[in-house]
């Protein structure tokens, strides 16, 4: 370690170090996980519903399965994957729509990117930018929405 090494420089190393250790955060990704792969298969079904049958454009389509998604998950995370039951409801939700809309925005960002410049079909181009938006789901709401 550097001399001129501060506290603040070293703590975030140190509580990750911690926090690795805990059992009980290994649970709560899993759980995550979980809960996320069942948002994961409902928004991919929303969206294929609006893209093929329907027609929407797939952005528009992306944005609802986003919606069904996040209030499907909303729940689980809050009951289940972090046992926040005690937190006030209101304040949880609006501090998850916020994380969630941040990996949204990365999400549709990607989508866009892997549609249009890398030539991908759209399904398969949501499915890969929706898991690549999950670790900024799981840190925001571990350590923000959820947090005890």
């Amino acid at each position: 370690m550097h001399e001129d090494a501060t506290a603040v420089d070293i703590r975030p190393h140190i509580r990750l170090i911690h926090g690795m250790r805990r059992p009980a955060n290994w649970l709560q990704l899993v759980r995550f996980g979980l809960v996320g792969g069942f948002g994961f298969v409902v928004n991919l079904a929303v969206y294929s519903l609006f893209v093929h049958p329907i027609g929407v454009d797939y952005r528009v389509a992306a944005v609802a399965a986003w919606l069904v998604a996040v209030l499907n998950n909303f729940v689980l995370n809050r009951i289940w994957t972090f046992d926040a039951r005690a937190g006030r409801a209101h304040f949880q939700a609006l501090r998850f729509l916020v994380v969630s809309l941040v990996a949204e925005g990365f999400s549709l960002l990607l989508l866009t990117v892997l549609v249009e410049g890398g030539g991908l079909a759209k399904v398969p181009a949501q499915a890969l930018a929706v898991a690549a938006s999950m670790p900024l789901n799981f840190l925001g709401n571990k350590l923000w929405s959820f947090r005890t």
